[in-house]
């Protein structure tokens, strides 16, 4: 089943982010149905950065190709504003796509972008975004292939200006409409007035961002057909290190930590290690006789 068929049921999406292989290997094992590569996680956790526009194209890029190779999961694609005008977004369609991006998420910020739950954003007119997402629905070379239109507009030029912005991605070709922080339900409720049934609507879950957080299945009661939650494995990471850390400097020994880790065996198992050494034997000058 393709993306688009699975977003045409009427059971939301729900998509884990993800930031490398490793993450998007668990979130597979846990049962996803699809993972989302947050910008922001490869900021953070590449870099140890905020999320205010410090990742480059081909860094998503790599990210999206190793990923692939690791995992058969749909991938949606944190793509930023497509990282330059209309023909940035082109060649960064043709890209992700190539390294096996499923959708692309493009955004209406200025550059350098920053985290949608930050304030101090900016937007470009809308004729450049509907210029950008009809630039992108040309470039990519399979229908399957969704580009996802989103909106920071809310906290900028308020809400009945993001709604318009929406409303002109649509026209313009978006598969997808993501209209980012929205600060109500009320909110929350007129756009699922205005789109719903009309084009999939999703959702963005950020623990102590500036929309109200609401499970998978309040979204989906709602009308919502697809939901991330983008930096929570981040957030689990980092606080999960901070305390191993902390652990090891003061005690000088993992054992404390010993239940809250994997063990060598354990890890081996999960990312694989003894099918991937039975699998190389098979290469062998001898066994492969």
């Amino acid at each position: 089943m393709s993306l688009k068929q699975r977003l045409g049921e009427e059971r939301i999406l729900l998509a884990p982010g993800v930031y490398d292989s490793l993450t998007g290997l668990i979130a597979e094992q846990a049962g996803a149905e699809a993972v989302y590569l947050s910008g922001a996680s490869i900021a953070y956790t590449r870099f140890g950065r905020s999320d205010i526009g410090l990742v480059s194209m081909s860094e998503v890029a790599d990210t999206i190709a190793v990923l692939r190779d690791r995992i058969a999961l749909p991938i949606v694609v944190d793509a930023d504003n497509g990282f330059g005008n209309a023909l940035n977004v082109q060649r960064t369609v043709r890209v992700f796509e190539r390294m096996g991006a499923n959708a692309l998420q493009l955004e209406d910020q200025t550059m350098p972008k920053r985290c949608g739950h930050l304030d101090g954003k900016s937007v470009v007119p809308v004729s450049e975004m509907a210029g950008k997402i009809r630039a992108a629905c040309d470039a990519r070379a399979s229908e399957d292939t969704l580009i996802i239109g989103r909106t920071d507009a809310i906290a900028v030029e308020g809400f009945e200006a993001a709604v318009d912005r929406a409303e002109a991605y649509l026209e313009a070709g978006a598969d997808m409409l993501f209209i980012e922080a929205p600060q109500s339900m009320e909110q929350i409720e007129q756009i699922l007035a205005r789109f719903k049934g009309r084009v999939p609507l999703m959702a963005n879950m950020v623990e102590g961002g500036k929309t109200p957080i609401v499970n998978a299945a309040g979204l989906e009661a709602l009308g919502f057909s697809f939901v991330i939650f983008p930096g929570g494995i981040v957030r689990a990471i980092a606080a999960t290190a901070r305390d191993y850390y902390a652990n090891l400097v003061a005690t000088g020994s993992n054992e404390a930590f010993r239940n809250r880790m994997f063990d060598f065996t354990g890890l081996n198992d999960v990312i694989g290690t003894p099918d991937l050494l039975a699998q190389g034997k098979r290469y062998d000058g001898e066994g492969g006789q």
